[in-house]
């Protein structure tokens, strides 16, 4: 028989906030929500990139995995994207690869 590995659980969180709050409160409050992810044992965190108006905030997710990253100490982050026909062409695959190196 193999070997038995354990779940683990992991979010995928799209960055929706209403567009009459504080950005940075916003930005606050999905951080809390980072940490308490970690402290419920989640293993990772998959932060949405989105354009769309002003109301999901991240444009560049690596930004914000930096500063959640510094928050924590074990979970794992990565960046989900999400782009519409009008931004496909401003992200070419070199440049989308070395915007997180």
């Amino acid at each position: 028989m193999g070997e038995f590995r354990t779940l683990r659980a992991g979010v995928f969180l799209p960055p929706f906030h209403p567009n009459d709050e504080d950005p940075l409160l916003c930005m606050e409050r999905d951080f809390e929500l980072m940490g308490w992810l970690e402290k419920l044992g989640f293993a990772e965190a998959w932060i949405v990139e989105h354009h769309s108006g002003g109301y999901e905030i991240y444009g560049q997710p690596e930004l914000f995995i930096a500063t959640a990253a510094e928050r924590t100490r074990h979970i794992r982050f990565g960046t989900g994207s999400s782009r519409c026909l009008t931004t496909i062409p401003s992200w070419w695959p070199t440049a989308s690869s070395s915007s997180a190196t």
